[in-house]
């Protein structure tokens, strides 16, 4: 093993977290910062060019290419489970909508730690901190800051008579999703420069790499973390790049950050001893800290993917599907940066109740102006629009867990969709709700026909075996490491996200959150690295 170099802060993971944690705490210059990724960096073109989600998404390139166990909710399929392998994480292949989800998430959170920190009114303070918005600077939104919040730069016939029918089925419209309340229908705003992708490389590392207080290892995959059995002192990490085993070590007063997200940051838990007891000895794992709650609390947004054939108005599957089409969606982004090749995967979006008894929006929407059996296939010969719907407050709960001490071996992955009666209920209502929405008159001269799942699914016993065949993973899996009260058995983070039983050693990450925010969670996760740095800043 090389001789160790010692820092004030290891960060593992370039991603989402990780990236603007390198920014803020190399902007002390005091402070010696290693930032570790276990990808390469992000010089792939088609992590820049939004519609290249579909050639990074399960491409080794910058995807851990990870897949589900057989879920039972899903009717015994497996999903892909895409997590960035790349500098700027998921964020380099996320589907690039801005979202901050509901007031009343982060109120949940207040309720988990009892730390009033996590309150809407405080988060709102963060976000408005990193944002540069692409209105003026007001009460919800911040201006100036090195995450750029655009409008997106095309439109779709299609997507507006969706939401005219929204509208017209009692969904009021909405210019903001981000304001603390996100019921309405209207067009997401995206994290785009430009016409180009951001991902949080380009927003936080470019600028803080040219420090020289920061040192970025790409290719390097942390095995384990060094902590004293003894002490519980987190150490450093142990770490292989180039097939050379290194290792980096923290100083007395430093710390090390785990931001690699809601299943990386699992893994080299376990690997480093601190999980379950019997999952480790299992493993052959010796057990530093007994930890039940690592791995579980799994939670995700499981998106319902209805699609409509239309006739009488153009949609992306036939555009996209001739050589000319395809030419001039080209010839339009090269020109312009905008048109097919601009847009992120889902370009208009919805929250509605899924039925009266919801206190708040409960069910989200992507819509898009194309279809295709599934991802990574070709689209659809015929003109059709899919409207995706989620339940933004899932009830199921699910776990992830190491099956091996190898770094490169996947872990198991069970995120346990369905399995309870509300989710199941939820998952009902929301397919009769996309039905009335597509009933209501704006869209009507289009004669939409239900291609899937298909009408003859109608009961809710009906409906919920119809969700298990056409419900994917949206990619928001959050609360593996969650944070809690001292009296929660489950929480394996304070709410300043330290590790229990454990000193100088953090979460920092989506894994942190106990409850699933109410929305897309990339935003999120950056606002909680925005709080553990005025931490460490000791604000």
């Amino acid at each position: 093993m090389t001789q160790a170099n010692t820092y004030d802060y290891i960060i593992i993971g370039a991603g989402s977290a990780g990236c603007m944690l390198a920014k803020r705490l190399t902007e002390n210059p005091q402070k010696k910062v290693l930032l570790i990724e276990a990808g390469k960096k992000d010089n792939y073109i088609w992590i820049h060019i939004p519609v290249g989600y579909l050639y990074c998404i399960d491409n080794p390139r910058a995807d851990w290419r990870f897949k589900t166990v057989a879920e039972q909710g899903l009717n015994g399929r497996s999903l892909l489970y895409p997590r960035g392998r790349v500098l700027g994480g998921c964020s380099s292949i996320n589907g690039m909508i801005y979202m901050r989800g509901q007031a009343a998430d982060y109120e949940a959170w207040v309720q988990a730690t009892g730390d009033e920190s996590w309150s809407w009114e405080n988060a709102l303070k963060r976000y408005k901190q990193f944002e540069d918005y692409h209105g003026a600077a007001n009460q919800w939104h911040g201006k100036g800051g090195e995450w750029t919040v655009s409008k997106q730069r095309l439109r779709w016939p299609i997507m507006d008579k969706f939401k005219e029918a929204a509208v017209e089925a009692g969904i009021p419209a909405s210019d903001d999703f981000n304001r603390g309340d996100n019921l309405g229908v209207g067009y997401f705003d995206v994290s785009q420069r430009a016409g180009w992708r951001l991902n949080t490389s380009k927003a936080f590392l470019r600028d803080a790499a040219k420090r020289g207080n920061l040192t970025v290892l790409t290719q390097a995959v942390v095995s384990k973390l060094k902590i004293d059995p003894v002490t519980k002192n987190c150490l450093g990490v142990e770490y292989v790049k180039d097939n050379v085993a290194s290792e980096a070590l923290i100083g007395s007063n430093g710390e090390v950050l785990l931001s690699a997200g809601a299943i990386g940051s699992v893994q080299i838990l376990e690997r480093s001893g601190v999980g379950a007891a019997a999952h480790l000895n299992s493993l052959g794992i010796p057990v530093i800290a007994d930890l039940p709650g690592v791995g579980e609390n799994l939670q995700d947004h499981l998106q319902l993917r209805m699609v409509y054939k239309v006739n009488g108005i153009k949609t992306l599957n036939t555009k996209a599907n001739s050589l000319w089409g395809k030419m001039m969606i080209g010839l339009e982004y090269l020109l312009k940066r905008s048109g097919p090749m601009s847009m992120a995967p889902s370009q208009l979006g919805a929250f509605a109740f899924s039925s009266p008894e919801q206190k708040s929006a409960n069910v989200e929407y992507h819509v898009q102006p194309l279809s295709l059996e599934k991802f990574g296939e070709d689209l659809h010969s015929f003109n059709a629009f899919t409207a995706s719907v989620c339940n933004v407050r899932p009830t199921s709960r699910g776990s992830v867990h190491i099956t091996s001490t190898d770094p490169e071996a996947p872990p198991a992955i069970h995120p346990n969709y369905l399995s309870t009666e509300e989710d199941r209920q939820v998952a009902a209502e929301s397919l009769r709700l996309t039905r009335n929405i597509v009933k209501s008159p704006a869209l009507q001269p289009f004669d939409p026909e239900e291609y899937k799942p298909g009408v003859q699914y109608q009961t809710d016993a009906e409906l919920i075996k119809a969700a298990g065949d056409i419900g994917t993973t949206i990619f928001h899996p959050v609360g593996t490491c969650k944070m809690g009260r001292a009296d929660d058995p489950m929480a394996v983070l304070d709410s300043q996200l330290r590790v229990r039983g454990i000193h100088h050693l953090r979460v920092v990450d989506a894994s942190a959150m106990p409850t699933i925010t109410s929305g897309n969670t990339a935003a999120p996760t950056m606002m909680i690295a925005e709080r553990v740095a005025e931490l460490l800043a000791g604000e």
